[in-house]
């Protein structure tokens, strides 16, 4: 039997792409979930990998910022190495503008982003005839064009990166023995049991309920419009989401509030008004107190690391999330930002 060096506890995407990171580096994983690949929040429908906004900057968004920029060649790796579909594309984004203010706003960004955002990506204001057939009405005749954003398709680019890592010689185990270095990756439920190990709340899980329409717009860009992400995806499917509820009783089933939210993205895009619902989905977020990644050594558990608290932006920091941790956990170099250790979130 093999020895694992470095022992994740979670198949999510953070869960992966810490294994992922480790067995680049040469380490022997093993991920350990018995819910199985994807079979929490990562195995969602959405899959939009979009920026901060480029102002008051901080190590968050600069953390988010080199990610993004990893993204291409991270899930290019993965495809390759799994031979699966990640369904991963820098499609950009295309968000109306509603009043003066907002394109006052959007103005000054353009400014922010040429600084921050050193050349490596561009925030404009097109006008929305520029933008093509595939573009939300805005009432000032003005969109935000941005080139950072990306998308996914969670569920296959998850299981891509299992089989990545699978292909690196790692093992997936529903049930195992925890060996070498143990990661706590667990998710929702896992910042819920170290709400009951403190004095305070951790972290908690947000659920979110997302539609899937039979819509083809496979390589355009993601849509922000009326706080709903409108994301193409390679199959031809259109995903919409997503709510955002602090309280709930079932974690994962869908109600009439994603009715609601059917109705709002038809009144933003009312191109999808005959669009079929494919599939609905329902899921929890993992959103720790400090509303950043909970990354480090693990608070409760002496020995252990914990990599948590994603949230909505956890496929955009997953690439930059995995090279952190394997230099804490295969070299003990600290280079995680002071803003995402588990301290900030006790």
């Amino acid at each position: 039997m093999t020895i694992a060096d470095v022992t994740v506890m979670g198949a999510g995407v953070i869960g992966l792409s810490v294994a992922f990171a480790c067995a680049r580096r040469g380490a022997q994983v093993q991920v350990i979930d018995p819910d199985g690949v994807a079979g929490g929040a990562s195995g969602g429908i959405v899959g939009a990998l979009a920026p901060h906004v480029p102002e008051n900057w901080n190590a968050k968004k600069a953390f988010q910022l080199e990610s993004l920029l990893m993204a291409d060649a991270f899930w290019r790796d993965v495809a390759t190495l799994s031979g699966m579909a990640t369904g991963y594309l820098r499609s950009g984004r295309l968000q109306p503008l509603a009043d003066a203010a907002a394109v006052s706003l959007a103005r000054a960004r353009e400014q922010t982003a040429r600084e921050l955002w050193k050349g490596q990506a561009t925030w404009e204001l097109i006008p929305v005839e520029d933008a093509g057939p595939w573009a939300p009405p805005s009432e000032t005749g003005l969109l935000v064009r941005d080139t950072l954003s990306a998308l996914v398709h969670p569920r296959d680019a998850t299981r891509a990166l299992a089989g990545a890592v699978v292909a690196l010689g790692g093992q997936i185990e529903a049930r195992a023995k925890p060996q070498g270095s143990v990661v706590w990756a667990t998710g929702w439920r896992g910042l819920l049991e170290m709400n009951a190990q403190h004095n305070r709340q951790v972290g908690t899980g947000v659920k979110g309920q997302a539609l899937l329409l039979d819509f083809a717009q496979s390589g355009g860009p993601q849509i922000f419009a009326d706080t709903l992400h409108f994301v193409p995806h390679h199959d031809g499917t259109l995903a919409i989401g997503s709510t955002s509820e602090r309280e709930f009783e079932a974690p994962d089933t869908v109600d009439e509030q994603l009715d609601a939210l059917h109705d709002r993205a038809v009144a933003a895009m009312p191109m999808l008004r005959h669009a079929p619902v494919v599939a609905r989905w329902a899921g929890v977020r993992p959103r720790a107190r400090s509303r950043a990644p909970m990354l480090g050594r693990h608070p409760f558990q002496e020995g252990t690391f914990v990599a948590n608290g994603g949230f909505k932006i956890g496929f955009g920091m997953a690439p930059k999330v995995g090279e952190v941790m394997a230099d804490l956990i295969l070299e003990g170099k600290e280079t995680i930002p002071e803003a995402f250790l588990p301290d900030a979130s006790l």
